[in-house]
């Protein structure tokens, strides 16, 4: 059985139907689900039994041995929570009680990092698994800090010889896809850049405040979840060497360029207008994040990822624009 953390989120979610697809399982899925729609994103795939927080001890003990794999998505993923109590102990240590229970077991675990342990990116993106190299990187929030310090423990327990006989730490950059609906102001920009257009048939893009970029012209790494399930499944089954690695296309694209796909998978004519960034978040505004994809290449991945347009109109016609949105 494969247990698959946060199974109900967007990327755990997606994980879950790869997996059935790849004909992988049976899975097993710890999540909360609360009270809105969040469960039609499971509803469409086999699971074999959904285990609530607060019961994963006593699912570990009783399942443990039949256990081929973890994949720990669960985490406080709003980069806007100020809880840093519960940030700790659902992001921090959660994870360090189940590298403990795969370690001691013999279970390989791969889990979620973020890109967002780069900070500002003055750094660089490189997922140099160095310690003295991540000991440096200085996250910009909570939610990123804590993914650093759990990277930390995996990088140093690893070291010691303390870790599963497998484990890969996935640093995911820009997310879109399916499945993401819940997530409410976390949507990725993809996702509401098709409810501007649907609802106002324009966008609004942040104008740029650095003589560098144009207006629209900030670029991050967009990558389609369907290609980080295809990472994970590739990790699960080949297992090369274990350690941190960058989850992207590495290709930064601008977000002019996402409205621009946007537009056209849904035949309209682009109509963009640009705002100032809020001063609140103008002085840390990033203008460039890319994901370094050298060490995942040189470990032998060598599939294809979608381009952003390709991406985008996948999004949009195959879901956003359907009756039925969900994967």
């Amino acid at each position: 059985m494969i247990l698959v953390t946060g199974g109900a989120g967007f990327i755990g979610s997606n994980l879950v139907a790869g997996l059935a697809a790849a004909g992988l399982g049976p899975v097993a899925v710890c999540d909360v689900f609360g009270h809105d729609a969040k469960w039609k994103n499971l509803a469409k795939h086999p699971v074999h039994e959904v285990v609530a927080p607060e019961d994963l001890p006593t699912f570990l003990q009783r399942e443990g041995s039949t256990l081929t794999a973890v994949f720990h998505m669960g985490a406080i993923s709003a980069t806007t929570e100020t809880d840093v109590d519960l940030i700790m102990r659902t992001n921090l240590t959660l994870s360090q009680s189940l590298w403990r229970f795969c370690s001691a077991t013999g279970c390989p675990m791969i889990y979620a990092s973020s890109a967002a342990t780069y900070g500002d990116g003055s750094q660089g993106f490189a997922d140099d698994n160095d310690a003295d190299v991540l000991a440096g990187l200085r996250p910009l929030n909570p939610y990123g800090w804590s993914k650093k310090l759990f990277d930390d423990f995996a990088v140093a327990e690893a070291a010691n010889g303390s870790a599963p006989p497998f484990w890969a730490g996935l640093k995911f950059f820009n997310v879109y896809g399916p499945n993401e609906y819940h997530k409410g102001g976390q949507r990725s920009v993809a996702h509401q850049l098709f409810e501007q257009i649907r609802d106002n048939g324009q966008v609004n893009l942040f104008k740029s405040h650095h003589p560098d970029y144009e207006d629209g012209g900030q670029l991050r790494d967009f990558v389609h979840v369907d290609d980080c399930v295809k990472l994970m499944i590739w990790l699960l089954r080949e297992r090369p060497k274990s350690g941190v690695y960058n989850c992207g296309t590495g290709k930064a694209r601008s977000f002019k360029d996402l409205a621009l796909a946007a537009f056209a998978a849904m035949g309209k004519q682009a109509k963009i207008d640009f705002v100032d960034t809020p001063e609140a978040i103008r002085r840390h505004y990033q203008y460039f994040t890319e994901a370094d994809m050298t060490r995942v290449r040189a470990a032998g991945y060598d599939a294809n990822v979608m381009s952003l347009e390709d991406g985008v109109a996948s999004y949009i016609r195959d879901f956003l624009a359907t009756e039925d949105p969900y994967r």
